[in-house]
């Protein structure tokens, strides 16, 4: 991947001023490649994806070596201090799928404690190899803390669990607790650090980890020990800790380093000199380890020829080689094709066909007589339209791949039975370079080749669309078709560019239509929203949880057209 050989050239980059003086954007192709590449390297595992939450969620999934991170605007501070802090985090959940053997949901208060020591015990774990990774947490503890929330605000066990969380892994507190709980704090903390130094003990003695079925039991009895000193119940709800808006200007420009200095300094301390202070603490607030492969990204990001995609060996489309060998039948649901077929033949005779035991009674031989012509035949509805889809095949659908070419498959069985002339096309990204595919060309049935086709394409890369856009204009103005519909469920890599080149197919007199697909609701109404911006004539949304649902959707948007 071209784009991490650069990661530590110092020849060509944005000068250092511009770095410190812009507040760039950086492209989220840009850092779904840039985090692929460090997850894999930190973690140790060839085949970690990674994606980014709009909805700004931080989940690792040990099973499928699959890390979600939030996006950049989810921290605070300029550009460069955002991109330190996801770094971080993303090394943070590298290091889970290297070293951890079970993430428990937060709901409760068993699983946010243990996930609170798991936290200290993989850092503690990567420290023995990424040792200059201690800069990097302690600048991303010392602005992080501006989204915890004060002690004061919180209350009962919520309260508790979030000041043994600072406490434990800052080794400070935000806010002020008294008494008992300040007591039973103190005491689960020093408990939970003394257990994590035996357990380093153990691993550096013997050189390795030790057996992870052991370690489980272990940690998890040693986590029910520390829910007793805390005094509350391990299977309590637990409600989410709020994230809060910081009121003070802490990373808000590099023009406020003595106060975020001042805050290092607290973090160094409270490690108990871990490093030496004043060697290090200037180096901290610059980043210089993490600048070079900043001002990578920044180039990467800026690039406005080709928007930092390889397009020069691929401004062409590739068919996908016919393999006889593959199984097309994963892909076909019948019972979803049927579906999509019947509500065609409803919405075409305005009647729906219901079989019950009572209705009008019907005389067959008056009714033929009054008839003027007697016989029946089936007729095949057709609507007079040409129609292109393109279907976004990035690495964000891996999940539900199988789902959303069932509803695919059933969208072209519907269009071929409505007698509709069009065209297949998908996309993905490898190595940085756009794969443009042809799985059904204009002029040819619908059949299994075609689905042996779209199962060939596999989920990958990022959603570079106007890219896209750009290699099959050519193609897609030969056919000539009424409409062009797009099914996504990425953010575009380049909105204004998009919004360009949906003007520009406008121009032809092409109808362009949007499908955008969310992980849930919410997502798909964030989706909704930037389609809007784009500059379609019409989209619709839909969570994946309801592809089912697609192609009687798509077709209804299309015949409404």
């Amino acid at each position: 991947m071209s784009i991490f050989w650069n990661i530590n050239n110092k020849e060509g980059g944005t000068k250092e001023k511009d770095i410190d003086a812009v507040d760039y954007r950086i492209r989220n192709d840009v850092l779904i490649d840039i985090s692929t590449f460090l997850a894999r390297r930190w973690s140790n595992h060839d085949n970690v994806t990674v994606t980014i939450s709009r909805e700004n969620k931080t989940i690792t999934n040990l099973d499928k070596n699959k890390i979600m991170v939030p996006q950049l605007d989810y921290f605070h501070g300029n550009t460069f201090q955002k991109y330190r802090q996801w770094r971080t985090l993303l090394w943070y959940e590298s290091m889970r799928l290297r070293y951890s053997f079970k993430i428990y949901d937060t709901d409760i208060v068993f699983g946010n404690v243990f996930n609170i020591i798991e936290t200290k015990r993989v850092e503690v774990l990567g420290l023995e190899e990424w040792r200059g990774m201690i800069k990097e947490i302690i600048f991303y503890e010392a602005l992080s803390g501006n989204n915890k929330p004060l002690l004061n605000t919180l209350h009962g066990k919520s309260k508790i669990i979030e000041a043994f969380s600072q406490f434990f892994l800052t080794g400070f507190i935000k806010g002020e607790i008294y008494g008992g709980e300040k007591e039973r704090i103190l005491k689960a903390t020093e408990y939970a650090k003394n257990l994590i130094k035996e357990y380093i003990n153990k691993y550096v003695k013997r050189g390795k980890l030790l057996d992870p079925v052991s370690d489980q039991k272990w940690l998890e009895s040693e986590t029910r020990q520390i829910i007793k000193i805390l005094q509350l119940d391990s299977l309590m709800s637990l409600p989410p800790i709020p994230f809060v808006m910081p009121k003070n200007k802490i990373g808000l420009s590099t023009g406020h380093e003595e106060e975020l200095s001042s805050q290092i300094e607290k973090i160094v301390k409270a490690k108990d000199k871990e490093i030496e202070l004043e060697k290090v603490r200037k180096e901290i607030v610059q980043g210089k380890d993490v600048k070079e492969e900043y001002k990578t990204l920044v180039k990467e990001s800026k690039k406005n020829d080709n928007k930092g995609y390889d397009t020069t060996e691929n401004l062409s489309i590739t068919v996908p080689y016919d393999n006889t060998d593959i199984d097309e039948g994963i892909i076909y649901d019948y019972n979803l094709i049927n579906k999509t077929k019947t509500a065609l033949k409803e919405w075409r005779s305005g009647w729906k066909e219901k079989y019950d035991y009572q209705g009008e009674e019907l005389e067959l031989e008056n009714h033929i007589e009054k008839q003027s012509k007697i016989f029946i035949s089936d007729k095949k509805i057709s609507i007079n339209v040409r129609i292109s889809i393109l279907l976004d095949l990035s690495s964000s659908i891996e999940d539900n791949e199988i789902e959303y070419k069932k509803a695919a498959v059933a969208l072209c069985e519907g269009l071929e039975y409505l007698d509709i002339k069009f065209t297949l096309y998908a996309f993905n990204t490898e190595s940085r370079a756009i794969k443009c595919w042809i799985i059904k060309p204009q002029n040819v049935g619908w059949g299994s080749t075609y689905a042996k086709r779209l199962m060939q394409v596999k989920p990958l890369g990022g959603t570079p669309l106007a890219e896209v856009y750009k290699i099959l204009q050519p193609t897609i103005n030969s056919f000539k078709p009424d409409i062009f519909v797009t099914l996504t469920d990425g953010e575009p890599s380049d909105m204004n560019a998009v919004r360009s080149a949906v003007s520009s197919y406008k121009r032809y007199g092409i109808r362009m239509i949007a499908i955008g697909l969310g992980s849930d609701t919410n997502d798909a109404i964030g989706i909704g929203l930037n389609l809007k911006y784009l500059n379609y004539e019409k989209t619709l949304t839909l969570s994946k949880k309801r592809l089912q649902d697609l192609p009687k959707k798509v077709l209804g948007l299309l015949i409404l057209s």
